[in-house]
């Protein structure tokens, strides 16, 4: 029997490869979870809370698809360029002006989220 230390895993530039389709696919997975929120905070919340200002919700609901928009493209942007960088065998990381633009962005519909659900509570 062959130790697992042994076998041949392949060439690890495949599984990096591997890894970024996995990551792409997270970042998917994340802009459709925005574009679900989208639907929840401008439409279901409103018919739920029986409130016929839906103005707040809607605007929400907006910014959640923007949100969920910006990320399925930078998904496709940033799969495109790391894998570039793979094949020249260098790596590229996630500009930190994008994580900090999203991370603001959802902290700011998060709150407007929560004051319009207490205001309307």
């Amino acid at each position: 029997m062959a130790d697992p230390d042994d076998r041949d895993l392949g060439d690890p530039s495949r599984r990096t490869y591997l890894a970024e389709e996995r990551t792409l696919l997270a970042w998917w997975r994340s802009g459709l979870a925005a574009l679900a929120v989208a639907l929840a905070v401008g439409r279901l919340l409103p018919a739920l809370l029986n409130d016929e200002n839906t103005t707040g919700f809607v605007a929400l609901g907006a910014g959640f698809v923007v949100v969920g928009v910006a990320l399925i493209a930078m998904s496709a942007v940033g799969y495109r360029s790391v894998e570039h960088a793979l094949a020249e065998g260098r790596f590229r990381s996630m500009p930190a002006a994008a994580t900090w633009l999203i991370t603001g962005a959802l902290l700011v519909l998060a709150a407007g989220t929560l004051i319009l659900l207490v205001i309307e509570w």
